[in-house]
């Protein structure tokens, strides 16, 4: 039953992932209101990172060239390919969407980077890669969808060397906002510090991202006030699963904060 739920959820990130670009529209709102006119076209993407978030993340993975670098929740990775040529890392991308994937691999192709960039289909608790095969591990405002988080961080420790950064953008949740609510109301953190010590890592930096909530709320309300061009360049049912997230989230108040951690592997 649990498979097959996932694969549900899976069908629906594979529906967005496809729309995603060929809609004009989510590319200039978004811009507008979540990353900013100076985030590079080549690397856009659907988190809140902005450029000096990102410039952030890559000094704080400490990575040397030839190092490997594996973004969790990677999605199309336009985030973690940037880091990949900004640093020299080696970068395996790992995301739940087959869609994702493969945009990520046709994206890293048209960069130059399909040398030393691969991404493969798994997920935050499975990544499939080997112990101590990392040398950082980093994701964009996607952990708080992990269906067991405790799980996740000790992914993360697995396959990190001893010494190695995990950082990470995220929502804590707010769990009594959240109860019955798909995929986000699973397994609700509002502090992921105790899950990442359980898991083996030192906390060196864990605090609320500057700014926090207008850009989302301004995001989510700009997008649902366009939903008639996002349907026709999305498509229905790549919007509706876009639209019934933001709604959840305006209306229903699901997320605490959206914090930056960094962790030492232990």
């Amino acid at each position: 039953m649990q498979n097959e739920s996932r694969s549900v959820v899976a069908l629906g990130y594979d529906a967005v992932f496809e729309a995603v670009p060929r809609s004009p529209t989510l590319d200039r709102l978004w811009r507008k209101h979540a990353v900013g006119d100076d985030f590079p076209a080549e690397f856009m993407h659907i988190s809140f990172t902005t450029l000096p978030q990102l410039r952030r993340m890559a000094h704080r993975l400490h990575l040397k060239p030839g190092q490997t670098l594996v973004d969790v929740g990677c999605g199309m990775a336009g985030p973690a390919l940037w880091v990949a040529r900004e640093t020299g890392a080696k970068l395996v991308g790992v995301d739940f969407s087959h869609s994702a994937v493969r945009f990520a691999s046709e994206r890293a192709e048209g960069l130059g980077l399909s040398d030393t960039a691969r991404f493969v289909v798994g997920s935050f608790d499975n990544t499939g890669l080997d112990d101590a095969s990392a040398s950082g591990v980093m994701s964009e405002d996607a952990i708080q969808y992990a269906p067991d988080k405790k799980a996740a961080m000790r992914e993360a420790a697995r396959i990190l060397r001893k010494g190695g950064q995990l950082v990470f953008t995220a929502f804590e949740l707010d769990p009594g906002h959240v109860e019955g609510v798909p995929v986000i109301g699973d397994d609700p953190v509002d502090d992921y510090r105790p899950l990442l010590g359980e898991a083996g890592f030192s906390v060196a930096t864990y605090e609320e991202i500057p700014g926090w909530p207008e850009p989302v709320r301004t995001t989510y309300q700009a997008l649902l006030d366009s939903r008639e061009s996002l349907i026709a360049e999305m498509g229905v049912v790549a919007a509706t699963a876009f639209f019934t997230e933001l709604t959840l989230t305006i209306e229903q108040g699901i997320y605490r904060r959206r914090v930056l951690a960094v962790a030492t592997r232990n």
